[in-house]
């Protein structure tokens, strides 16, 4: 079994040492410190291995930031280079050291003006747990700038935003869809080259990473892509910006954070490609203002629930073949209220809904409602059909509170999308079915999977029924002494220090 979080090494390391930390700041601040520390840790790495060819080529233009910004490098000057931080690991300056190296960077990199962290003089961050981690990055990645290093890189720096989600709840599932997920959309919608990919909501830019893997998987050009995002939260518009530059993707996420409803960055976009996971079931997304909008072709979106309000906003965007893959709760399938069962059958009558995939709980490590992966097309190759799929029993367990994908279970849902597509699928009981329009129309256009794949056929059982109740008699009453002889052990132990029920 192929499991997604295999052959983590480095990154936990990072984790790890870097949890020493906490206590020493407050949460959201330690994200912005690690983050920053492998950010600025890449782009000096891929600024050396430039200057040292520079050097060697003998032309002088070592100091030329032409000759780095023509290469997709950040330019990085002197007192900001990894050298200049390490040798300041151990001395009461290290935070002031770094957070000067934060601010020549950004006076270099105009794309980066305002996005580095400058926290780390803060006072109650501890300068010597400060250089332990800086030595830590020294010492382990003193890698040349190669896709490897990027990977590394990149890896280290998902690992760690999967882990703030989890230890901040819902606020970090803002930023944070989890990897198996993404995967799955990218696998399902397959990016090509020469495409637009665009996220609304992109928080940490998660669905660019992967789209661009997928990219290179599949023998495409990596910088053959175009990726263009936005996002509401000032941080983690920063944190995407981060992102990017450490996977040297060129990204337009506009020049500020914004709300993509009421300031849409990118107005006349097209895109080929869409993929989000927008949040769930927002309220209070200013609907009130927006009454007009050339965005709502299918319905106007009620005040309180903006789910439907995300679908056509996307749909505004897409290109003429253009395709969807977007994450949303369970609520969105079934809902008649407020006009949104409307909008839905309005949306299923334009044959627009290509696929549904009813998703296990516990996915997410924010949120544990049930949510459910629909993928919308302007082009379908099966007129008039929609893919339902119930995979809420696939994935397996990480731990007691979180489920995820095997690359297996990936493939599956996406070798049955692509089965669908060419005509040859054969549907599974209580897995995949093939739905028309009028199927659709038959069930109040309700998307639920669970109404069109039917329930799992169930093995033959050729126990004769006697002997089956008898067996399991025998060991129901085998559980009762064992949960007595249990009871009596811990009553001789309490009695054993003087306590008495």
């Amino acid at each position: 079994m192929a499991v997604n979080n295999a052959n983590i090494g480095f990154e936990k390391q990072i984790w790890d040492a870097a949890c020493v930390l906490w206590g020493h700041i407050p949460a959201a601040e330690y994200r912005k410190v690690i983050v920053g520390l492998i950010f600025l840790k890449y782009i000096s790495t891929a600024f050396e291995k430039r200057y040292n060819e520079l050097v060697a080529e003998g032309d002088g233009f070592e100091d030329d930031i032409d000759a780095y910004l023509e290469d997709n490098i950040f330019f990085v000057p002197p007192e900001a280079r990894w050298s200049t931080i390490a040798s300041a690991a151990h001395t009461p300056e290290i935070g002031a050291v770094i957070d000067n190296a934060m601010r020549a960077i950004e006076e270099q990199n105009p794309k980066l003006k305002n996005v580095l962290p400058k926290n780390y003089g803060n006072p109650d961050l501890d300068k010597r747990v400060l250089g332990d981690v800086v030595d830590l990055f020294t010492n382990n990645m003193n890698m040349e700038d190669t896709e490897e290093s990027k990977d590394l890189l990149g890896r280290t720096y998902e690992f760690c935003i999967a882990n703030f989600a989890e230890y901040e709840g819902v606020k970090g599932g803002e930023f944070y869809t989890p990897s198996s997920i993404v995967k799955t959309i990218v696998s399902i919608l397959k990016p090509y080259d020469n495409c637009r990919v665009y996220d609304p909501c992109c928080g940490s830019g998660g669905m660019f990473v992967q789209s661009v893997k997928f990219l290179q998987a599949h023998s495409g050009n990596r910088n053959k892509i175009s990726v263009y995002g936005q996002e509401s939260n000032a941080d983690t518009w920063k944190m995407a910006k981060m992102n990017m530059a450490i996977r040297g993707i060129d990204a337009e996420f506009g020049p500020y954070h914004a709300d993509t409803f009421f300031n849409d960055l990118h107005p006349t976009l097209k895109a080929d490609f869409i993929m989000a996971n927008p949040p769930f079931n927002l309220s209070n997304w200013g609907a009130d203002k927006l009454k007009d909008d050339v965005r709502w072709k299918y319905g106007m979106p009620p005040a309180g629930n903006a789910n439907f309000a995300w679908i056509q906003h996307m749909i505004h965007h897409l290109a003429p073949n253009g395709k969807i893959g977007l994450v949303l709760a369970n609520g969105a399938l079934s809902t008649q209220s407020s006009g949104e069962g409307e909008i839905r059958r309005n949306i299923i009558e334009s044959d627009l809904v290509e696929g549904i995939v009813a998703l296990p709980t516990q996915l997410f490590y924010s949120v544990t409602i049930p949510v459910t992966l629909w993928f919308i097309s302007k082009n379908k190759k099966q007129k008039g059909k929609t893919l339902f799929i119930d995979a809420r029993k696939m994935g397996y367990m990480v731990d007691r509170k979180h489920r995820d994908f095997t690359d297996e279970d990936i493939q599956k849902l996406a070798d049955t999308f692509a089965a669908f597509q060419d005509g040859t699928l054969e549907e599974v009981k209580g897995f995949c079915s093939v739905a028309t329009i009028e199927d659709i129309q038959k069930q109040d256009y309700i998307l639920t999977p669970g109404r069109y794949v039917g329930i799992e056929e169930q093995e033959e059982d050729d126990e004769p029924f006697e002997e089956k109740m008898t067996r399991l008699t025998s060991e129901l009453f085998e559980m009762f002494d064992k949960s007595h002889n249990l009871e009596n052990e811990i009553r001789r132990k309490l009695g054993a220090i003087g306590y008495e029920d």
